[in-house]
């Protein structure tokens, strides 16, 4: 670990020069190790594996109704522009015989959002990787974000939300669909 972190310092530090900074100037002095920390820790996630954590706490369970975590509040960065992009995730599955942990749901939110991605994937990611480890009835993604890449740069629309969602098994049905975006819609209030 420490020879990555010194690698991306270095790195770092050749980006400042080559945008024409001073690397060497009193501002700039700790830049490289900062950002090298950074992005260390943004990119925690592929150093962490989400199918371990929902079965570090899989519980034998007769229910079989929707389990919904909302809000699960996120934070990446874009895999083209390596720029934040952050909103809110929302996941239900249905238990099929075992339920997880909900702190564990919003776990796995975290470490696939702690990668470079970009929405899509991430939305299918978080998706696979519950169905695969508590094998449901059914699971569905929804992921509402704010993209700093369109909001900073090129098109520069600031107030842009991104929608992405995958579903399977039971969510197959537009009734289950329904029920869940009914149930996560927020209050206009």
């Amino acid at each position: 670990m420490e020879n990555t972190l010194e690698q991306i310092k270095s790195g770092v530090y050749s980006t400042l020069q080559l945008i024409g900074e001073d690397p060497e100037r009193e501002g700039l002095l700790k830049t490289p190790e900062r950002v090298a920390k950074a992005l260390l820790d943004l990119t925690r996630g592929y150093n962490e594996d989400a199918s371990a954590v929902l079965n570090s706490a899989r519980f034998k369970e007769d229910y079989n109704q929707m389990v919904i975590v909302k809000d699960i509040p996120f934070y990446s960065l874009c895999e083209h522009h390596i720029l934040p992009f952050y909103g809110k995730a929302h996941v239900a599955y249905i238990p099929n015989g075992y339920i997880t942990g909900l702190s564990k749901v919003a776990r796995v939110v975290d470490i696939f959002s702690h990668r470079l991605q970009v929405q899509e994937r991430m939305t299918t990611q978080i998706k696979e990787c519950i169905n695969k480890a508590l094998q449901p009835l059914g699971v569905m993604v929804v992921l509402e974000a704010k993209h700093m890449c369109m909001q900073m740069r090129g098109v520069a629309k600031s107030d842009c939300i991104t929608t992405t969602s995958d579903f399977c098994g039971a969510f197959n049905q537009a009734k289950t669909r329904e029920e869940f975006l009914s149930l996560i819609r927020h209050n206009t209030n």
